[in-house]
């Protein structure tokens, strides 16, 4: 417990403390966010505030994980595997934020090269997992709160890269208001604190007797733990500096590394379809997007305003303080919802009965 309070903490402190220093060199090098001409006006006063905040989430998140280690807890496979994922994601999304810059417009890598990107880091984690794996208990079965009886064998690979690369898409098309992503990124940091905590708690190497337990190693979900609460650290550290009026953006470096991790968590903790549910408003924001697009090049109609979903709000009169609030106590509720059916499960297995 100990190591994760460090984590959290100490990536805490380094992104509270390090963001101004960030906002000042981003500024002075010309890092400036580049505004959608199609978007809300409102938007338009954002043009030139720093953005690639994500670098300073990551410094944060690898210290607070680096931190830990000052306890009895050692490096893990799973642990080294979920930071190695969120990095990768990370330099993706760096690549196209910098390219924005470089060319002064909002459009940064091409489709392909970003899919080129997400698949090469997707690829790794998944040669990680069945490599090593299988030793802390990360399951190759579709998995809810536990794994189910679909193998998926050497299709694995497929799944690991569907699961990250759009979970990393959904939280940057999360990242369009002041805050947000940061603020819904801590509420499902803390629900994977709480789940990977609970089965390292409950392993059946631990409890062998136990209802209810779960086929893990512990040191592996106690690392993955760790990796969650370094991240819940650095994002909260960062919403600091990037609450309503934000005086810098994560950029796609900090969105696809969070969605990446986030994806990367929900595969090692066995539970890939109840990220739908601990993350439903990113899913919300991305199923906005998909649902316009269909009804546009199929129908020549509109469902929304704008999509993603919060654009909506903003065009139908709505402040933007008042969207981002309202859509944080929905990422909270799902975050709420998610750890119950967690919960629930233990508890109809038999748990702690």
């Amino acid at each position: 417990m100990i190591s994760i309070l460090i984590a959290a903490g100490v990536a805490l402190a380094v992104v509270l403390l390090g963001t101004p220093v960030a906002i000042h060199a981003f500024s002075t090098w010309g890092w400036g966010q580049r505004i959608r001409e199609d978007g809300p006006h409102t938007h338009l006063e954002k043009m030139g505030t720093p953005t690639m905040g994500g670098i300073v989430i990551l410094m944060g998140f690898v210290a607070g994980y680096l931190a830990s280690r000052v306890t009895t807890q050692r490096f893990t496979t799973t642990g080294l595997a979920l930071v190695i994922t969120a990095i990768g994601f990370g330099i993706v999304g760096f690549l196209d934020d910098f390219a924005k810059v470089k060319r002064r417009r909002s459009l940064g890598l091409t489709k392909a090269q970003k899919f080129l990107g997400t698949a090469i880091v997707s690829l790794l984690f998944a040669w990680l997992v069945m490599q090593y794996g299988g030793d802390s208990g990360i399951s190759t079965h579709v998995s809810f709160v536990r794994p189910t009886a679909i193998a998926l064998g050497g299709l694995f690979v497929v799944w690991a890269f569907f699961v990250l690369t759009g979970s990393s898409n959904a939280v940057n098309l999360t990242d369009g208001l002041d805050g947000l992503a940061a603020g819904s990124a801590i509420l499902v940091s803390a629900a994977y604190i709480f789940i990977s905590f609970w089965q390292f708690r409950h392993t059946c190497g631990l409890l062998a007797d136990a209802a209810g337990c779960y086929s893990v190693r512990g040191a592996d979900l106690q690392d993955a733990a760790i990796v969650a609460a370094a991240m819940m650290g650095a994002a909260t550290g960062f919403l600091w500096w990037n609450a309503a009026p934000a005086r810098i953006f994560m950029g796609d470096t900090g969105a696809l590394a969070i969605g990446g991790l986030f994806g990367a968590l929900a595969l090692v903790t066995n539970t890939v379809l109840l990220l739908v549910i601990i993350g439903g408003l990113f899913v919300l924001e991305t199923l906005s997007v998909i649902a316009q697009v269909i009804s546009y090049r199929g129908f020549g109609r509109r469902i929304f305003r704008m999509s993603p979903i919060h654009h909506h709000f903003e065009l139908a009169g709505w402040p933007e303080f008042t969207v981002i609030v309202r859509f944080w106590i929905i990422a909270g509720l799902c975050s709420a919802v998610g750890i119950g059916l967690f919960y629930a499960d233990f508890i109809a297995r038999g748990g702690l009965g």
